[in-house]
């Protein structure tokens, strides 16, 4: 009897052991009963952030921007904030949803009684606490030793960049267009603590928001002496009224990256640490003697 009475308790236990309550970004309190074997992301540094813990295999499906690492390509792609496609995600039948927390598409998951945990990171300190979230809802053992593995290696990334940067180019003003339509990335972002970590001197401050639309007035005057972009809009720049009056483009210091680096510039995601080491290469070639 007493054999029988200590197997229950053991059985109790282990269930006890398989479900896990974390707080998603909306304060909202998301319990999951066994460590989920399904996964879908809708942002991109979330498909990231569960394939940099190891768990990539139990994706199923992401965002149509997700291209990183080169497995989640092969993935169904499911669409966007505004337009993901239910029924082909209702089909691929998650565990849980992990998507930003402006997805329009919540409360419909919601009511279909799918798990949906909302994590959108804006600064760095959001990335880190991202890690350890996405590793406590993976259920992988040591789940916060693993995330602050991720974690400083990204930082000894950042840290390494840093060490390579010129004297001479610290405290340069810099100019980061996030996207087109002129929308830049502030001190206020995850990608603007980079470059300050860095030691750069953004031309957004903190008070306009992490990625604010400017004016290109706005960039004319503020005039910064290095300007970083995706390649393809680097082709609008000699266009744009006054722009040619500005340091950075006297001077050829526009680095211009392809499309899958842009993409870490503006993740908040595991791969900021490899952002930190392209920005500071973009910042010794263009100002080298």
């Amino acid at each position: 009897m007493a054999k029988r009475w200590f197997m229950v308790c053991i059985g109790l236990w282990l269930n006890a052991t398989q479900a896990v309550t974390v707080v998603d970004d909306r304060q909202v309190a998301v319990t999951l009963h066994e460590a989920p074997q399904r996964i879908i992301t809708l942002l991109p540094s979330l498909a990231e952030t569960v394939c940099v813990l190891g768990a990539c295999s139990r994706l199923v499906g992401t965002d149509k921007h997700a291209n990183w690492p080169a497995s989640v390509k092969a993935l169904p792609k499911l669409g966007g904030l505004d337009d993901t496609q239910l029924e082909a995600l209702v089909r691929l039948k998650p565990d849980v949803v992990l998507l930003a927390k402006s997805a329009r598409i919540i409360a419909r998951l919601e009511a279909l009684g799918i798990p949906v945990l909302a994590l959108e990171p804006q600064t760095s300190s959001d990335v880190q606490r991202v890690l350890r979230t996405v590793a406590q809802v993976l259920q992988l053992p040591q789940a916060d030793s693993q995330a602050e593995l991720v974690w400083q290696s990204l930082q000894q990334q950042v840290n390494k960049a840093k060490a390579q940067m010129p004297a001479h180019a610290m405290n340069a003003t810099v100019y980061l267009e996030a996207s087109t339509g002129g929308y830049a990335a502030g001190e206020a972002s995850f990608i603007g603590e980079i470059m300050r970590q860095l030691g750069l001197k953004n031309i957004v401050p903190a008070q306009m928001g992490p990625f604010p639309q400017l004016n290109p007035e706005y960039v004319v005057r503020a005039n910064p002496q290095l300007i970083v972009l995706a390649q393809p809009m680097v082709l609008q720049l000699s266009q744009r009224p006054g722009w040619s009056r500005i340091e950075a483009i006297k001077q050829h210091r526009v680095c211009a990256f392809s499309s899958d680096q842009a993409d870490m510039l503006v993740r908040p995601g595991p791969r900021l640490g490899e952002a930190a080491q392209l920005i500071s290469a973009c910042v010794q070639r263009s100002f080298s003697p």
